[in-house]
């Protein structure tokens, strides 16, 4: 067993407060020569039809030019969360505590494409801040409204009814509706409404709105909506997997469990009923909602398994030694392990995991699950004997982004001759790089070769069968009393600590929170050590004095070849201080990242025949044109590495 094979054993039976990482072996195949790149990161795959959403960097080189006054790029947020978001009953991934529903503008745009008036709110707030203007929130009477400041005062943007109030070039902000609602809330000052008063998506009237600003008892009042920024698109494969978005769906959608006959969002369609706005906006997709699937049939027999691999430990190939099965021991007197990864950018919904199994006599595999990092895991099945093995991950896998399947192998000609993971995944329609009549300039890219360990977990305990729960990373915390709606300091002073480890290089951590520091000593800071805990540097202090608020820091400035972090929240309280919400993501460089060509292949009808384009991407930066002869009818896009 190599020194390194016993350093991930060792590591792999250690309990810590932090995240465990595999460390994939990572030499090549003996059979094959130098290994390739086991994984291919950041592909992006644009059109000119749509703008690159796929993260806050990217929507900012976007939306945001150089020389734009604060009005016009609030102007601009604002069209940009009518144009990638619309009203409809809200996803819920239960992570905020406050509304369970999905406050991150970018996840939202990506994953998704609609939700409810807190969370349009929470996007203004949050795209808001990132471009530095003031942000805040309201709760009106049945309705979640946030303003910008910009031209010497708040201004309210309502990109969830898709309008807002205005008069001689003058933007309402929220004081002023509710000093006057009856006369600031009537089809004179609002462009977007219809002669009969409805906003763009038909859902409300401006009639019902005035009840909205009205005063009534404390409302409406300044209430902040907390908002989650761990979220970017990273689209990563590796040979034999398969990425394939569709413009449609197969029934499936994020809240069908919990609310199987609610699926409003599964019939919005652009340019009809409630969205036909949409198309002014540039939507031309067929729906909203798009099930794609997400699919790896692993490489065993090649070895090329081995560098898209978190853990080989004791396993050798075919190519390796001639011998059955795919894989199997290399030293039949000790057990094997393989523990592969399953990031994804799009959220799951079922899952399956297939194999053929190979068990001599006396010989067992065991199959296991992890989706906290690998600190926990969870019992799948043991087989022992051979012959084909089908495992539903949907139960286990449901609603997550990323989690692992360890395979430890045990006895001489025990393995497996052939692995494939299958999954079903929700995604938008709306940001997918579409094709029009006409030429397509398309525009493909692979960048950096970086992945991200990511700790995100509700803090009500009464909802932590729904998602990950905090304490399942299983946090150092001091002075803090245990989570309920929130988590909350028990006196003076409190800290949460957790420990980061990562497959390869650090090269940056993202900190936030959805927090409250009521008083105006109440302060929370963000801390790192690159000493296992030994000394802390503050990189981040948040905003006294607030009731709720939302903040987000990097920290870039991580020592070269530092796979381990300890990450700090410390507070102090004088009045009450506390969190609704908080995360931690650390983006690594891949150790076995690096280009490789990618097929990329379009799937559309043309008046009723099937059209195909493939082209493959020979270098990290290309455009191409795809050209349409009549109105394209767009059925799928799928990405995957080229032979």
């Amino acid at each position: 067993m190599s020194a390194l094979a016993s350093l991930i054993r060792i590591m792999s039976c250690v309990v810590v407060a932090a995240f465990a990482v595999g460390v994939s072996a990572g030499e090549p195949s003996s059979g094959s020569g130098a290994a390739k790149p086991g994984v291919v990161s950041n592909i992006k795959v644009l059109s000119d039809k749509v703008e690159d959403v796929s993260s806050m960097e990217a929507w900012k080189k976007s939306c945001i030019k150089d020389g734009m006054s604060d009005e016009e790029k609030a102007l601009k947020i604002f069209e940009t969360i009518v144009r990638y978001r619309h009203q409809c009953s809200p996803p819920n991934e239960y992570l905020i505590a406050d509304g369970v529903h999905v406050h991150d503008a970018i996840k939202a745009f990506n994953v998704y494409g609609y939700g409810q008036c807190c969370c349009a709110s929470s996007h203004l707030q949050q795209l808001g801040r990132y471009v530095g203007l003031k942000a805040r929130g309201w709760a009106g009477n049945n309705h979640s409204i946030a303003e910008l400041y910009f031209n010497n005062g708040w201004h309210m943007l309502d990109g969830s009814l898709c309008q807002y109030y205005s008069k001689d070039k003058h933007i309402f902000g929220v004081e002023e509706l509710t000093a006057d609602p009856a006369g600031r809330v009537n089809i004179a000052h609002n462009k977007f409404v219809d002669a009969q008063g409805w906003y763009p998506a038909k859902t409300h009237n401006i009639k019902d709105s005035v009840s909205t600003y009205a005063k009534k008892g404390n409302s409406p009042h300044v209430f902040e909506y907390g908002c989650s920024q761990s979220y970017k698109v990273n689209i990563q494969l590796r040979e034999g997997e398969r990425l394939t978005r569709n413009w449609s769906h197969k029934g499936l959608h994020v809240n069908r469990l919990e609310e199987p006959g609610n699926d409003w969002c599964l019939k919005l369609t652009p340019g009809q009923g409630e969205m036909a706005y949409q198309t002014a906006y540039g939507d031309v997709a067929p729906g909203r909602v798009g099930n794609g699937t997400h699919e790896y049939n692993v490489p065993l027999a090649s070895g090329a398994f081995r560098t898209g691999a978190l853990v080989v430990e004791n396993i050798a190939s075919k190519a390796d030694d001639k011998q059955s099965p795919a894989i199997h021991l290399k030293d039949a007197a000790q057990p094997g392990v393989l523990i592969i990864r399953m990031p994804t950018s799009y959220i799951y919904l079922s899952g399956t995991v297939n194999f053929d199994a190979v068990a001599a006599d006396g010989g067992t595999i065991a199959v296991s699950y992890s989706d906290n990092n690998g600190l926990d895991w969870k019992a799948l099945t043991t087989v022992n004997a051979s012959g084909p093995q089908k495992i539903d991950l949907t139960p286990h896998c449901y609603r997550r982004y990323d989690y692992r399947l360890k395979f430890e192998i045990k006895g001489k000609g025990t393995g497996l001759d052939s692995l494939k993971i299958l999954h079903d995944v929700q995604h938008s329609q709306r940001v997918l790089p579409i094709l029009a009549q006409g030429n397509n300039t398309i525009t493909c890219s692979v960048g950096p070769q970086e992945g991200s360990i990511n700790i995100e977990g509700i803090m009500n305990p009464e909802m932590k069968n729904k998602n990950l729960y905090v304490l399942d990373f299983k946090p150092v915390a001091n002075g803090m009393n245990p989570p309920a709606y929130g988590w909350f300091m028990a006196g003076g002073q409190a800290d949460v600590t957790y420990k980061v480890e990562a497959p390869g290089d650090i090269k940056r951590i993202n900190v936030g929170a959805f927090y409250r520091a009521r008083g105006t000593k109440d302060i929370w800071q963000y801390q790192v050590s690159f000493d296992e805990g030994k000394t802390f540097k503050t990189f981040h202090s948040t905003t006294p004095q607030v009731a709720g608020n939302t903040e987000y820091a990097i920290f870039s400035e991580v020592p070269a070849g530092t796979k381990t972090a300890h990450v700090r929240f410390a507070g102090t309280q004088n009045n009450t201080c506390g969190f609704f919400h908080h995360s931690v993501t650390a983006d690594y460089a891949e150790p076995n990242g690096g280009f490789r060509p990618v097929k990329i292949t379009y799937v559309w009808d043309e008046n009723g025949a099937e059209k195909k384009d493939v082209h493959v991407m020979n270098k990290p930066d290309e455009t191409y044109t795809i050209n349409c002869a009549a109105k394209p009818l767009m059925k799928s896009i799928s990405l995957e590495l080229a032979e």
